[in-house]
């Protein structure tokens, strides 16, 4: 079964079955509609590897995140797929693990299936992404800022992320701090502690008042092991910042099997919300990014530079984050003036956040 028999079937030219798979734009949609539905009647499936050959690239756009086990890359996918599946793309997804080799290598992988343009979350400042566009195939950054104006990317201000949580943790009354941290030399890591160090300032505490703890991976056994070691030098901080909220569980169990209290004891904010924040034994305060949004807008600034690469608009995109502050950081006890904490929404938030 080929293109021949398809257009035979609907009437219309071989050239009209090529476009309706291919440039669907450009076919009336009355017509369209007369082709697809001769492809579904005749159980027709496309050659993909005959049409790459001609086409010099596939309906597929490949992404790379830097951890498949994190629920927030989860969600990003989501937005991916969602905003590929419209266009008539597929994703190709993997994951760096957070390795510089296997991003080298994965990246190879997409280049030889012919991606149509690549979205990914750079180990360290995308170089390595860098050598695909030197073929011709767009790259764009995600959760990941760019300095170039010749050049999408979409990320959050995880700066101004970092000094909110901190900043709130200050404003309640917290005056030693630990912060759970991964590799320095992930940008996300890198801006988070940037923040909570402007908040310190700000607050005009000294540097010391913040102890660090990095951890080798962003994920709840890198967590425990940071809060064993908390436990293990004593004199806990008032307040604990992690990265992200996979550390931040992990800080959370451990603590909790210690008998230590959260918040009354040790209060903690976690970065991301995934879905499990909420659900946590104690309800874990995050700060928010627009995770879905994140994934289907790179996808959309993706798509239209393949599309049109000549009259693209390079767009670096930077949203703001959003504090949510649930029981894992509200002080159970009263202010000055006797007053209660504000009521919980229906995910355990503060209302109105």
């Amino acid at each position: 079964m080929g293109i021949k028999q398809v257009a035979q079937h609907a009437g219309v030219s071989p050239g009209t079955v090529s476009n309706v798979l291919n440039r669907p734009e450009r076919v009336a949609p009355a017509t369209r509609a007369r082709v697809e539905r001769a492809i579904r009647e005749l159980g027709f499936v496309r050659h993909g590897s005959a049409s790459t050959l001609r086409a010099g690239h596939s309906r597929t756009v490949g992404l790379m995140v830097l951890d498949l086990a994190n629920p927030f890359f989860t969600e990003v996918a989501r937005g991916v797929e969602d905003a590929a599946s419209e266009h008539g793309y597929a994703v190709l997804l993997s994951s760096s693990a957070e390795s510089d080799e296997r991003e080298r290598r994965n990246l190879r992988v997409f280049a030889e299936q012919r991606v149509r343009g690549v979205l990914i979350t750079p180990v360290d400042d995308g170089r390595q992404a860098d050598r695909l566009r030197e073929r011709g195939i767009p790259v764009v950054l995600l959760d990941h800022p760019t300095p170039r104006a010749n050049q999408c990317s979409v990320a959050v201000d995880d700066v101004a992320g970092g000094e909110m949580a901190v900043g709130r943790l200050l404003d309640d009354g917290a005056r030693t701090l630990g912060f759970v941290t991964g590799p320095s030399a992930l940008r996300q890591c890198a801006d988070r502690r940037k923040g909570a160090l402007r908040a310190l300032r700000e607050a005009g505490l000294p540097r010391e008042a913040m102890r660090e703890l990095t951890v080798p991976a962003m994920n709840a056994r890198a967590g425990q092991e940071a809060a064993r070691r908390l436990l293990d030098e004593g004199d806990l901080p008032d307040a604990i910042f992690c990265a992200n909220d996979l550390l931040a569980l992990g800080v959370l169990r451990v603590l909790l099997q210690a008998g230590v209290k959260v918040p009354t004891d040790v209060a903690l904010i976690g970065y991301d919300d995934i879905e499990f924040s909420a659900a946590a034994a104690v309800p874990l305060s995050s700060v928010r990014q627009p995770t879905y949004q994140l994934g289907r807008i790179a996808t959309e600034l993706l798509l239209e530079e393949c599309d049109d690469p000549d009259g693209h608009a390079h767009q670096q995109v930077m949203f703001q984050p959003e504090l949510v502050v649930r029981e894992s950081s509200r002080r159970v006890v009263a202010d000055d003036a006797g007053t209660a904490p504000p009521p919980l929404g229906a995910d355990g938030s503060e209302e109105g956040r």
